[in-house]
């Protein structure tokens, strides 16, 4: 796979690539809710989307008619500074107009995980249709080659006709996620990246190493913000093409 095969754009530095990450996901909502009246978008966690979220947040997007779900959450204490959900309350949700009902957390609380993933699978594909179809998944890339909560090696990975997973314990924590299943399906996915820490994983993912959880992420659609830092290691990809 080339690495042409990956459509991407490359900011100065973090800010400027959180402002274009937010810009992106904005006109994705304008247009899924001229097209559908609504629009469905999947957040995943992580430092890098942080100050996305924040500018978000001030982006003139018609809330009443946003479904937000998590792309993954760990399986960690309400309020625990390790859940996604923190940190998408803070930086996101308490800042925006968006109907309690319209926010679909993964039920990592429920004393019975399983089967209280049935039952959420269930509700999202009332929301999403069956096969479940969202608008847009923003997601990022770990420096092991992992995205969403899909790990190297883990059983999540290779789950089928499933819209949700539970993963294998990960830096201390389990985690609940999206499947490759419904990642796939989505109508635009948005990768972020962002830091030089991530210079190397990033050129193996763009010329789809298959090694890596990413590269199993279909590429139609979809679209690469990566900031200068963790594009580094890309010059060298485009002299080898």
């Amino acid at each position: 796979m080339s690495a042409a095969s990956l459509p991407r754009e490359v900011y100065a530095d973090a800010a400027e690539l959180a402002q274009a990450a937010a810009t992106e996901i904005a006109a994705a909502a304008a247009q899924a809710i001229a097209e559908r009246g609504q629009f469905l978008l999947a957040l995943s966690g992580g430092q890098t989307p942080q100050e996305m979220l924040r500018a978000l947040a001030v982006k003139p997007i018609d809330w009443s008619r946003v479904h937000l779900l998590q792309v993954d959450e760990r399986i960690a204490p309400l309020g625990h500074s390790a859940r996604n959900l923190t940190q998408l309350q803070e930086t996101l949700l308490a800042h925006v107009p968006i109907p309690a009902a319209q926010v679909h957390l993964l039920p990592v609380d429920a004393i019975d995980p399983q089967a209280a993933m049935a039952a959420c699978e269930a509700q999202l594909r009332q929301l999403m249709g069956d096969p479940p179809q969202l608008d847009l998944v923003q997601l990022g890339l770990g420096g092991d080659g992992h995205t969403a909560s899909l790990l190297p090696g883990d059983a999540a990975l290779d789950v089928t006709g499933q819209a949700l997973a539970v993963s294998a314990c990960y830096q201390g924590w389990r985690r609940m996620t999206l499947t490759r299943h419904v990642i796939n399906r989505a109508r635009r996915v948005l990768w972020l990246v962002s830091g030089a820490d991530k210079a190397a994983v990033l050129a193996r993912f763009v010329v789809g190493d298959a090694a890596l959880p990413a590269s199993r992420i279909r590429r139609e659609n979809a679209l690469l913000l990566c900031d200068v830092a963790a594009a580094g290691d890309l010059a060298a990809l485009e002299e080898g093409d």
